[in-house]
Parts: C-alpha cells; sequence; structure tokens
C-alpha cells in the first residue's frame, strides 16, 4: 500500500473538469494513486472552494505533490501560492514543467485547460511526475521563497 504522501492530490474548477477526469484516469492506468478534491462536474464553482484544501494539506505535509486545473491555470496557482511551502507552478509545455521540478521544486502543478489539449496537459503532467529536483545552487533560492 502507498503511502499517503505518495499519493497524488488534484482540483480543478469547472473549466478544468474534464481535463482532471482525463488526467486522474490517464494516472490511474499508470498506476498513480489519485485523490480527488473536486470539483466533481462541470457545473461552475469558485476555484478557491477546491484549491485551498489542497493547497494546505501539501503545505501541512499530508501530501507531496498535487495537481490543479482551471481555465487559464492562474488564479488556482495565485490560491495555491498564498499557502507557505507551496511552490506551484503554472505550467503550459514540457519544457517549464522539467524546469519548475528541476530548478524551483515545484510541489503543485497549475495546468491551463482552455489553452493545452487533454493529450498536452498529459505529456507535461507526465514530465513534471518524472523530473527530479536538481539541488544545490537552487536550494538557497527556494529557501527565500517562503516569507516569515
Amino acid at each position: 500500500m502507498m503511502n499517503i504522501s505518495e499519493i497524488i492530490v488534484m482540483a480543478s474548477d469547472h473549466a478544468g473538469f474534464f481535463h482532471k477526469e482525463f488526467l486522474k484516469n490517464a494516472l490511474t492506468e499508470k498506476g498513480y494513486q489519485i485523490k480527488d478534491m473536486g470539483t466533481y462536474s462541470s457545473e461552475r464553482v469558485d476555484y478557491p472552494d477546491m484549491i485551498h484544501p489542497l493547497a494546505k494539506a501539501i503545505s501541512e505535509d499530508q501530501y507531496q505533490t498535487g495537481i490543479i486545473i482551471c481555465g487559464s491555470g492562474n488564479g488556482v496557482a495565485m490560491v495555491a501560492n498564498k499557502y507557505p511551502n507551496v511552490r506551484c507552478a503554472l505550467c503550459w509545455n514540457v519544457e517549464i514543467a522539467r524546469l519548475a521540478r528541476n530548478h524551483n521544486n515545484a510541489n503543485i502543478i497549475s495546468l491551463p485547460a482552455r489553452f493545452v489539449t487533454q493529450q498536452e496537459a498529459l505529456e507535461i503532467l507526465t514530465t513534471f511526475l518524472e523530473s527530479d529536483y536538481d539541488g544545490g545552487r537552487h536550494q538557497q533560492r527556494i529557501d527565500k521563497i517562503n516569507i516569515l
């Protein structure tokens, strides 16, 4: 059985719902364990309602990796990045996703459902999940992110 820290948490608003469902199914098929924190339909919702609980859980080390999705990816990222120890990166291509992990040790990826196809989102997400943090010179910068 997977440790809870190995479970990937996901959340979206209505604009990201279909991408979330597609990605959730694709990741499950690849063997990942997913916790879906909503929304559970394409009916209009306010994204902070889903993103606050997810970001809080990442911030408190209940989970290590999160995936959040809205139309532009901006709103959900803004909410997530309010939390200490959250480093959410808005990623719209594979190179940005790779650098978000390699250089920034991002622990949440934000995807823009209105700007990438579901297949592109899967490629971006796969790169994010399979990339490692480089550490080294990048750590001193990461140490300066949180506000005391």
